[in-house]
C-alpha cells in the first residue's frame, strides 16, 4: 500500500491528537492524505451534571456511570470539541479511508475508539501505530495498519470508570468532614499518603550525636605524584576490636541499636583518644584489592527519564513530559510513555555505529547489549525512549535549543552509552593501626578506586538523589603501600556528627517509590504529582515535597475510614487486576461490581466491614454511605505537646489550648499554611500564642469617635473601625465599618493611629480637570491607581496616594494609553511560530489573566498552566482548541420599538381606543408571564450550573 497513491485509493483522512503531530506527519505523507488533529480527547464522561443528557436522572446523572446496569458509562462530546468533531465529520465525508493514528498506549487506543464511535465512518477504518515520527516509520505504519485492540480499550474504560467512582464517591466525604472542594483519587491519595508518612517519620525522629576521628597519614616518600600520593586520609573504624558507631547504628529514637558490639564515642571520648594517639607509631595492617566493574545503565523509560531529568536538569516530572512530548511530536525521539528498556535492532545498530565514530572501536562490545524490563506487566509502548531514526542525530546536529536541547542530549547520551563496554578498574581498602599512650588499639580505614578503562562512563554518568553520594566516575587514589609499611599521623581531628531524619521525597524519588511499589501507571506519575501540588496537599521547599497540614487531615480520614483504598498493596493489586483485564484474563463488569458493591449480600454493613478500623471487605458504595463513625473534629486534630493541639479548620491550620481557668476561653493562633509540619514544636507554638492576637487597638477616630483597630485578616493585615453596639448590620439601614488594607511597607505591630486615619481617608480627591471631571487616588487589588470616570492609570508607589498633585495626575493622563491602558505591555514570554497560522505566539497579561495569542486567536491559560513553565506545544494546543470552538456568538440586540406617531387621526373612535387599551393590557400581562417564565428557566439553568460546579475532580 503506497502512502502517496491518491489515484488508486482516493483520499485518506489521518487523525492524530495534536496539531504539532499532525504538521510533522503531514510532511511525510503524499498529497492524497488529509492529516487533522482531534486536539486530545473528543469524548469522555460528563464533567458536570449540566452535560448529562436529560433522560438520565439521580445517581447516573451525578456519577456519569449507570452502576445498576453493568456500570454503563455515559459518554458525551466535550463542549469545547463539538466544532472540531463537526470539522472531522465534514472531512470524513470527503474521504475514502480513515486512519486512526493516535498514540499506541491504552489511552491512545481509547481515543481512537471514541473517534470511531462518534464519527461513525462508512468507509474502511485502519488503526495506524508507530513509536517514532520519522518518514520511514510513518510510511511503514500506513502500509501495515491493524485493527483496534478492544482489550486495551476495555482496560482503559474500566480504569476510567474506577477512577470516576473513587473520585466522585470519596471526594464528597472530604467536603463534609474536612473542607469543601477537596479531591480524592485512586493514586493521588496514595501518593499523598507516602509524603505524609515520610513527614510523620521526620516528626517522630530523635537525632543522635556521635563522634569519630579523621586522620591524615604520611608514607614518608618525597617522590610522590598524582598516581601515588604522599599521604592519604582515613577514618577511625574500631577501638580495641569494637566497631565505632556511625549514623546507621542509631534508630529513629536516637538510641544505639546494638550497644554490645558498637562503641559510641562522644566529644570528650573522641578528644581524649585523639590526644592519646599523638605519639603513636602507625603501620599498614592490611591491603585488600578487588577488581571494579560497572555496566552501562539501561536506556530510558518514562520514570527513569523523569528521575534523571530531575537530578541533572532540575526539571519537574510535568516539565520533563512536556518537553519530551514536543521532541516526540517533532520527530526527534521515540514515544515517551513507555515501560520498556528494549531497543529495536535498528536503534542498536545506530547506537553502535555512533560509539565507533565518537569513541573508537575499543569502546564497542563484541555483541549488542540487551536489557530486560524491570517493570512488571510493562504494557505501554514497546521500545525505550531514544533518538528517532536509523541514524541518531548528535545534539549539535538537531538545531534544538534550551530545554529541548538539554533533554534530547540526555536521552542521546544515555542511549549511546547503553551500547558501550563496561568501566573497569580496581577498588582498594587500606587498614591502618596503632596503639595509644593509654594502651588502646585504634584502627583506621581508607577506601580508594582507580578506573583503568572508563568504557561507557566516557559518554554518560548517572546522577544520584543523595547530594552527598559519590558518582560512578569519581576516582579516589591511595598511595601504593603494603602490609607492615610504617605511617606517620600528620593530623588527627575529632569530628562530630548528628543523625538526620529521613529525607523528604523529591519528584524524582517519589516517582521511584511509586514505581517500586507498583502503584499506578508510570505514564501518569507526572500528572499525579502535579495534581497533589495544585490541590495544596503538597508544596515545594526547594526540590523537596512537603505535605501541608491539610493533607494530614485528609490522609488521617482516609486511613481510619477508607483504609483499604489507600493501602499500598491493595492499590498495587488493583493495577494487577486492570492488567489482567487488558490481557483478557479477567472481565471488567464483575470486577467493578466487587469493588463498588462488595463481595455479595453477606458482606455485612460498612461498620462491620471496616469503616473505622482501616481495612474493609465491603464495597465502596456502602462505605461512603455510612459516615456516622467519622468525627470531623477528631480527624483534623493533631497533638503538638503540653496540651497544645493543631487543628485544620476550613480557613487554614491553627493551634489552640484550653484555658487554665475553667469556663474561660483558651488560646488560639493561626499557623502559616506553608510551615513544614515537622517544624511545629511546642516552643514554636508558644511563640505563635505570644504574637499579637491580630487585633490591636490604635486609638479613637477624632471625627466619628469610633475606636480604630488593626487586625490580621485572611487576606492580610488591615485597619477598621469598631461601630457602637446596636448599629444595624443587616437590612436597609445596615452600616458597614470603614476598612483599609495596610500598605506593603507597614507592619501590624507598628502601625499607628495616624497611619490608620490616612488609610481610611482613601480614596482621596486629587482635583478636577479642565472639563470638570474629578480625579481620585485609590488603592486597589492590583495596587495604587488614579481614576477619572472610567479611565484608570496605575501609580508607581503607595505613598503617591497621599502626595500626588493635580498637575502630576494631569501629566499622567496626558500620556497616550494603548487599548485603554497606559501602555502596551511587552509579552511575558515568546514561544515561536504557530504550526497552523505560522505567526509568532506570545504570552500576554490580560484583564482576566495571562493568555497566549498569535495575533489572530487568543486563548486564556488554564488553571494548571503557568507562564514560567508553559511550553510552545501547550500554547499551540490551546490556540487549536480555541479555533476549533470558533468565534463567540454575540447575542443580537433587539431594536427598540418605534414610538407611536404623536399625531393620531382625529377620526379615531372611542371604541377603537378602548380596544387598543384592552389589547395593550393583555399584551402587558402576556409579557409579564413570558418574562417570569424566562426568569424561571434562567434560574433553573443557573441552579444546574451551580450543582455542576461542585463536581469533584478525578484521575485520568
Amino acid at each position: 500500500m503506497s502512502p502517496s497513491s491518491e489515484t488508486a485509493h482516493g483520499k485518506r483522512l489521518v487523525i492524530v491528537e495534536s496539531p504539532a503531530k499532525a504538521k510533522t506527519i503531514k510532511g511525510y505523507l503524499g498529497p492524497g492524505y488529509i492529516v487533522e488533529a482531534s486536539v486530545g480527547h473528543i469524548r469522555d464522561l460528563p464533567g458536570t451534571a449540566a452535560e448529562v443528557p436529560d433522560e438520565y436522572t439521580g445517581e447516573v446523572r451525578r456519577l456519569g456511570v449507570d452502576v445498576d446496569h453493568d456500570f454503563a458509562p455515559i459518554y458525551v462530546v466535550n463542549p469545547d470539541k463539538k466544532s472540531q468533531v463537526s470539522k472531522l465529520k465534514s472531512l470524513l465525508k470527503e474521504s475514502d479511508e480513515l486512519f486512526l493514528a493516535t498514540d499506541e498506549d491504552r489511552e491512545g487506543e481509547a481515543i481512537a475508539w471514541h473517534l470511531q464511535e462518534v464519527l461513525k465512518p462508512k468507509v474502511p477504518v485502519h488503526r495506524m501505530v508507530f513509536h517514532e515520527i520519522t518518514k520511514d516509520a510513518i510510511q511503514e505504519a500506513v502500509r501495515n495498519p491493524r485493527h483496534l485492540n478492544k482489550r486495551l480499550v476495555d482496560a482503559q474504560e474500566t480504569r476510567r470508570i474506577l477512577d470516576r467512582l473513587y473520585g466522585y464517591e470519596v471526594s464528597p466525604v472530604l467536603w463534609k468532614k474536612v473542607m469543601p472542594k477537596l479531591s480524592a483519587g485512586r493514586v493521588q491519595s496514595v501518593a499523598t499518603r507516602l509524603v505524609v508518612e515520610r513527614e510523620r517519620e521526620r516528626i517522630a525522629f530523635t537525632s543522635a550525636s556521635y563522634w569519630d576521628l579523621v586522620g591524615t597519614f604520611g608514607t614518608g616518600r618525597t617522590s610522590a605524584d598524582a598516581a601515588n600520593p604522599e599521604s592519604f586520609g582515613a577514618r577511625l573504624v574500631a577501638v580495641d576490636g569494637k566497631r565505632v558507631a556511625t549514623g546507621r547504628d542509631f534508630g529513629s529514637d536516637g538510641q544505639l541499636k546494638n550497644a554490645a558490639t558498637t562503641l559510641h564515642l562522644d566529644e570528650q571520648a573522641a578528644r581524649t583518644l585523639a590526644a592519646a594517639l599523638q605519639q603513636t607509631a602507625f603501620s599498614v595492617r592490611a591491603v585488600e584489592s578487588k577488581p571494579y566493574r560497572r555496566s552501562p545503565y539501561a536506556p530510558f523509560r518514562t520514570t527513569t527519564l523523569q528521575q534523571e531529568a530531575s537530578r541533572k536538569l532540575g526539571f519537574g516530572a510535568k516539565r520533563t513530559m512536556q518537553v519530551a512530548q514536543k521532541l516526540y511530536e517533532n520527530g526527534f525521539i521515540t514515544y515517551m510513555r513507555t515501560d520498556s528498556t528494549t531497543l529495536s535492532d535498528t536503534a542498536v545498530k545506530a547506537a553502535r555505529t555512533q560509539v565507533t565514530q565518537l569513541y573508537g572501536a575499543d569502546y564497542l562490545p563484541d555483541a549488542p547489549r540487551t536489557y530486560a524490563s524491570k517493570v512488571k506487566n510493562a504494557q505501554e509502548a514497546h521500545e525505550a525512549i531514544r533518538p528517532s531514526g536509523d541514524r541518531f542525530r548528535t545534539p549539535a546536529e538537531t538545531g534544538l535549543g534550551g530545554d529541548d536541547f538539554r533533554l534530547y542530549e540526555l536521552i542521546w547520551m544515555r542511549t549511546v552509552a547503553s551500547q558501550m563496554k563496561d568501566a573497569v578498574g580496581q577498588s582498594v581498602t587500606v587498614r591502618v593501626g596503632g596503639r595509644s599512650a593509654d594502651g588502646r588499639d585504634a584502627e583506621f580505614s581508607a577506601s580508594g578506586k582507580i578506573i583503568t578503562f572508563h568504557g561507557f562512563l566516557k559518554a554518560y554518568v548517572e546522577g544520584a538523589d543523595d547530594p552527598n553520594a559519590e558518582l560512578d566516575d569519581r576516582e579516589r587514589r591511595l598511595p601504593q603501600v603494603t602490609e607492615g609499611d610504617p605511617l606517620a599521623a600528620e593530623k588527627l581531628t575529632p569530628e562530630g556528627h548528628a543523625t538526620k531524619p529521613p529525607a523528604r521525597y523529591t519528584e524524582a524519588s517519589l516517582v521511584k517509590e511509586l514505581e517500586d511499589r507498583e502503584i499506578g501507571r508510570p505514564s501518569t506519575y507526572a500528572s499525579i504529582i502535579d495534581t497533589i501540588i495544585n490541590r495544596k496537599y503538597v508544596f515545594k521547599k526547594g526540590t523537596a515535597l512537603v505535605p501541608s497540614f491539610l493533607s494530614f487531615a485528609v490522609v488521617n480520614l482516609l486511613e481510619k475510614h477508607f483504609g483499604r483504598l489507600v493501602d499500598y498493596d491493595f492499590t498495587a493489586k488493583m493495577e494487577d487486576d486492570l492488567d489482567r483485564i487488558a490481557a483478557g484474563q479477567a472481565e471488567s463488569v464483575p470486577w467493578l461490581k466487587l469493588f463498588y458493591f462488595g463481595e455479595g449480600e453477606g458482606a455485612g454493613s460498612a461498620a462491620e466491614a471496616g469503616n473505622g478500623d482501616g481495612d474493609h471487605l465491603g464495597g465502596l458504595k456502602e462505605l461512603v454511605t455510612d459516615l456516622g463513625a467519622i468525627d470531623a473534629r477528631e480527624i483534623s486534630s493533631f497533638p503538638v505537646g503540653d496540651g497544645i493541639v493543631l487543628r485544620v479548620g476550613r480557613y487554614g491550620p491553627y493551634v489552640e489550648r484550653p484555658s487554665a481557668v475553667e469556663g474561660e476561653p483558651g488560646q488560639r493562633a493561626d499557623v502559616p499554611e506553608e510551615m513544614p509540619p515537622d517544624e511545629l514544636t511546642v516552643e514554636l507554638a508558644e511563640e505563635l500564642f505570644n504574637r499579637p492576637s491580630g487585633e490591636r487597638e490604635l486609638g479613637t477616630d477624632p471625627v466619628s469617635g469610633n475606636p480604630l483597630v488593626a487586625k490580621a485578616g485572611r487576606f492580610g493585615p488591615y485597619v477598621t473601625e469598631v461601630l457602637p453596639e446596636g448599629t444595624p448590620k443587616t437590612g436597609k439601614n445596615a452600616v458597614k465599618p470603614r476598612t483599609a488594607s495596610l500598605f506593603k511597607s507597614m507592619d501590624l505591630d507598628t502601625v499607628t493611629l495616624e497611619d490608620a486615619l490616612k488609610l481610611l481617608s482613601l480614596p482621596r480627591v486629587v482635583g478636577t480637570d479642565a472639563e470638570g471631571n474629578e480625579i481620585t487616588a485609590q488603592n486597589g487589588r492590583y495596587g495604587p491607581y488614579l481614576k477619572r470616570g472610567t479611565d484608570s492609570r496605575s501609580l508607581t508607589g503607595e505613598e503617591q496616594l497621599f502626595d500626588i498633585t493635580l498637575d502630576e495626575a494631569l501629566a499622567i493622563y496626558a500620556q497616550p494609553k494603548a487599548r485603554g491602558r497606559a501602555a502596551a505591555a511587552p509579552p511575558l514570554k515568546e514561544l515561536g511560530n504557530d504550526p497552523v497560522s505560522e505567526k509568532p505566539v506570545v504570552v500576554k497579561d490580560g484583564r482576566f489573566g495571562p493568555y497566549v495569542t498569535d495575533g489572530e486567536t487568543n486563548a486564556t491559560l488554564r488553571k494548571d498552566d503557568e507562564v514560567e513553565t508553559i511550553t510552545p506545544e501547550r500554547a499551540f494546543e490551546l490556540l487549536a482548541e480555541k479555533r476549533a470552538r470558533g468565534p463567540v456568538k454575540k447575542t443580537a440586540k433587539k431594536a427598540p420599538a418605534k414610538k407611536a406617531t404623536a399625531a393620531k387621526k382625529a377620526t379615531a373612535t372611542k371604541a377603537a381606543a378602548t380596544k387598543t387599551v384592552a389589547k395593550k393590557t393583555v399584551a402587558k400581562k402576556t409579557a409579564v408571564k413570558k418574562t417570569a417564565a424566562a426568569k424561571s428557566t434562567a434560574a433553573k439553568k443557573v441552579a444546574v450550573r451551580k450543582g455542576a460546579a461542585d463536581a469533584p475532580s478525578e484521575e485520568s
